[in-house]
């Protein structure tokens, strides 16, 4: 096999990309019933917020510590522990909304499940891949699995929208369909090789100050860390909004959150299909930089965007975007990165993710107050002048800066 599924040829790395395509389905219809239900709970924009931003805090806190335990500990191990929080908060909810006690709160302690759990989950999935595939493949081995959760996005919020508009089914029995998902996803990775750590030795908490300090003395993965964080904590976080954006502006009902959930991710699939088998070309910097600047204009679009209809399109575009641009930013920060720091390295790009969940919470109250539309607009410019500055930092550092290419040695 070779080309766009040259990653797919290792036996490992396919248990591996199966046992995520489970964990995706899954974990992608509890981020669309939790904005559901919050919304159905509150019908208050903030409420959507303060939901992503609880999210978000226990990723920030959990994440440095995922990435330790990747680098010190074996990778399996790190995931079938963490995705137990998954299937926990799915059930959870589940039972919750079945013996009709669910309260709004609960949708939080869930949130902070999910949270811990990702937070160690993502950073030794991505770990296992590079370890697995070796870094000749490692930007197709990433891509792949990118392609995997971008898939899942299309079919799992239309299906769980599908499901909860069914009279004989509803939230709850979704919920315990998205249990299930899990807990496939778990037997799956169990299948696994669980080769050693890539450092020996105790974890200390110093392993977290390192890996801090390796990413900002060595500036090209640095300066992709900086970029990611401020597209995932603006631009990416119109995602919690997409339920006030369809049902509060436009205007619609349930199952239209999950078709345009849906639209944004046929364009994060089509791409991701492209970007498998351009993410290891020397084009790919080039590539992301315009991928991410399309992205914010694209969130802007959706602030101005005056039908349903032109909405979907705009999101078609903003998926498409969002993928490339964080596929390829993940790849060329890992293949910068020493072995032995590829862990804490993948799990300080995580924490993008943490940074999307607690700006939810201050744009959500900036929502109310200024209207979403308006916001929309803020979110997307902060994030195209952060990747326009982003693309004119690299070209003047590959212009001036003859050593360069050997800055990744610290």
């Amino acid at each position: 096999m070779s080309g766009r599924f040259a990653a797919l040829s290792n036996r490992a790395f396919r248990t591996l990309w199966i046992g995520g395509l489970f964990s995706f389905m899954g974990v992608q219809m509890q981020f669309f019933l939790r904005g559901i239900l919050a919304w159905d709970l509150t019908e208050r924009k903030d409420a959507l917020g303060l939901v992503y931003f609880i999210f978000g805090i226990a990723l920030l806190v959990s994440t440095p510590l995922g990435g330790v335990a990747s680098d010190r500990l074996p990778k399996r191990t790190v995931m079938l522990v963490s995705q137990l929080g998954i299937v926990a908060s799915a059930a959870g909810m589940g039972i919750a909304v079945l013996t009709d006690i669910v309260q709004f709160w609960m949708l939080l302690v869930a949130s902070i499940f999910q949270g811990v759990a990702f937070g160690f989950f993502g950073p030794a999935r991505v770990a296992m891949a590079s370890e697995l595939v070796g870094r000749e493949n490692l930007g197709n081995a990433i891509s792949l699995q990118s392609l995997a959760m971008n898939g899942t996005r299309v079919f799992a919020p239309s299906l769980a929208g599908a499901l909860v508009g069914w009279s004989f089914f509803g939230l709850g029995p979704t919920y315990v369909v998205a249990a299930v998902l899990a807990v496939l996803s778990w037997l799956t990775t169990a299948r696994l090789p669980n080769p050693p750590a890539a450092l020996s030795g105790a974890a200390r908490v110093s392993d977290i100050a390192d890996g801090v300090r390796y990413v900002f003395a060595t500036p090209p993965i640095r300066n992709i860390v900086l970029t990611a964080f401020a597209v995932l904590m603006f631009a990416f976080s119109y995602v919690s909004f997409i339920p006030a954006l369809v049902e509060g502006e436009f205007g619609l009902q349930e199952q239209h959150v999950g078709y345009f959930t849906s639209s944004s991710s046929v364009g994060a699939l089509l791409a991701g299909f492209w970007v498998a088998g351009l993410a290891d070309s020397p084009r790919a910097q080039a590539v992301m930089t315009m991928a991410g600047v399309l992205f914010g204009v694209m969130v802007m679009g959706l602030g101005l965007a005056p039908q349903f209809l032109v909405a979907v399109v705009v999101a078609v575009i903003a998926g498409a975007a969002t993928t490339t641009f964080q596929t390829l930013s993940n790849t060329l920060a890992l293949r910068e990165s020493n072995a032995e720091f590829q862990g804490r390295v993948q799990s300080i790009m995580q924490l993008g993710f943490a940074g999307f969940g607690m700006s939810a919470l201050p744009l959500g109250v900036l929502a109310e107050q200024i209207g979403l539309r308006p916001t929309l607009v803020i979110m997307g410019s902060i994030a195209a002048i952060a990747v326009l500055s982003y693309g004119v930092v690299s070209f003047v550092r590959s212009d001036d800066d003859p050593l360069i290419e050997d800055s990744t040695a610290v």
